[in-house]
């Protein structure tokens, strides 16, 4: 799909649908679903299916999946335009069927799972009828799986996992784990890992209790304990060793969609900024007419839109390669900007509203507190910086000159130089 800075009118119907379905049915969920993974909430049982099952006509279901895996195979760049809708709200990615961590290890169970793993595990999480947990970081070593110590050891025909993994999210509701332990504590520090799927109920599995993000009234990030628990030798996802790949495959793609989701987020702290500027009064005017607040206005609506478009070149970058490793750098940048833009125009929008902005009657709290969780789910916001860096450092070179390239006297006397022979003659 090629973007011009408009979209297809066939796709910008689907659009148009789901941004009413979002405000009219999907919305209203947030304040009478208490936290929307839990699938086994009475209410979430009664309310959520009938809307999933609108979806599934519109063909619209799990939009993040190729034909291969029942999606629609719209694409990165599609998906970026159908998620700023969705992530409006929690329940947007639930009843559209491409919330994570479950989008995420779905991908992982699609390429890397077996037959078996696939219909025991794959099957019933694209029907929304389970989900899933994550667990790869752990108390200790964040998320560098470099400094990791949960531990599986072979023993016959099982890996026999030990150790403790850290917010674990969702871990509460999930019917299974994908879970990254060491094999190989002697190899390479990126082959030491490999991948295992886990089912919650395994004997062994802990969950020592379930962590509230400040902010959240819900408990949902399981600090879990690996005591010993056994499953068989095919549990196993890809190559002994190969967790660290296997894991990229999961987290380039959901560091893209956290960003598509929050620009939906940074839209609507805009807009909510937009609509308080011009209805609230001081000194006999509007605060729209004020020029401190026109300039907060016009520095959030600038920051917005340069990382739209940065999310979006990048999903069609995503696109154009198939290839997350040749998108690492953008993927990078992306991650990087995320919890800055959100945090400012949250802030601001929170200024407009004043003491109001600070109340839990409105969003913002929680929308600036997401902009720090945003700078640390799938990795820290410093270490994309410096692997940013990293990567754009290699389409430059050093000098070997005493001055740097940019010189100016050096410049002008190559110049001079270039064109003494044409320039002979003339008063300077």
């Amino acid at each position: 799909m090629t973007w011009r800075f408009e979209t297809d009118p066939d796709f910008q119907e689907k659009l148009d649908w789901v941004d009413r379905f979002m405000t009219e049915e999907v919305e209203p969920l947030d304040f009478v679903i208490e936290y929307a993974w839990d699938i086994h909430d009475p209410a979430s049982r009664i309310l959520v299916p009938p809307l999933q099952e609108k979806v599934r006509e519109k063909g619209l279901w799990a939009c993040h999946l190729g034909p291969n895996l029942g999606g629609p195979g719209f694409g990165q760049l599609k998906l970026a335009l159908l998620n700023e809708v969705l992530g409006r709200s929690p329940h947007g990615p639930i009843v559209f069927g491409c919330q994570a961590p479950d989008s995420g290890n779905a991908e992982i169970l699609a390429h890397y799972g077996t037959d078996e793993q696939k219909k025991r595990f794959l099957e019933p999480l694209l029907r929304g009828d389970i989900v899933s947990s994550f667990s790869m970081t752990e108390p200790r070593g964040g998320s560098d799986p470099t400094g990791f110590s949960t531990a599986a050891v072979r023993d016959g025909d099982e890996w026999v996992i030990s150790g403790e993994k850290w917010f674990s999210s969702n871990a509460r509701y999930a019917d299974f784990l994908i879970v990254l332990a060491v094999t190989d504590p002697d190899a390479p520090p990126h082959q030491r890992q490999s991948m295992f799927v886990v089912p919650v109920d395994t004997p062994g599995v802990e969950i020592v209790r379930n962590v509230a993000s400040f902010g959240h009234t819900t408990a949902d990030h399981g600090y879990i304990r690996y005591d010993g628990a056994r499953v068989p030798a095919d549990a196993l996802l890809g190559d002994v060793g190969g967790g660290f790949a296997v894991a990229q495959t999961r987290l380039g793609g959901g560091r893209i969609h956290h960003a598509m989701r929050t620009v939906s987020l940074v839209k609507r702290a805009f807009e909510m900024m937009c609509e308080r500027a011009l209805s609230r009064q001081t000194k006999g005017t509007t605060l729209a007419n004020l020029q401190l607040v026109q300039a907060m206005i016009a520095d959030s609506w600038i920051q917005m839109e340069q990382f739209r478009l940065l999310v979006l070149r990048t999903a069609w970058r995503i696109d154009k390669f198939d290839d997350y490793n040749k998108v690492r750098a953008d993927i990078a940048a992306v991650k990087a900007a995320m919890p800055t833009v959100l945090h400012d125009v949250a802030s601001r929008a929170l200024q407009v509203h004043g003491s109001l902005g600070v109340s839990e009657e409105m969003p913002f709290g929680e929308m600036i507190m997401e902009s720090y969780r945003m700078g640390l789910a799938d990795g820290a916001t410093e270490v994309h910086q410096v692997n940013l860096a990293k990567q754009l450092l290699r389409h430059h070179e050093a000098t070997a000159e005493l001055f740097p390239s940019g010189h100016l006297p050096t410049l002008r006397a190559q110049a001079e130089a270039k064109f003494a022979e044409q320039l002979a003659g003339l008063e300077r």
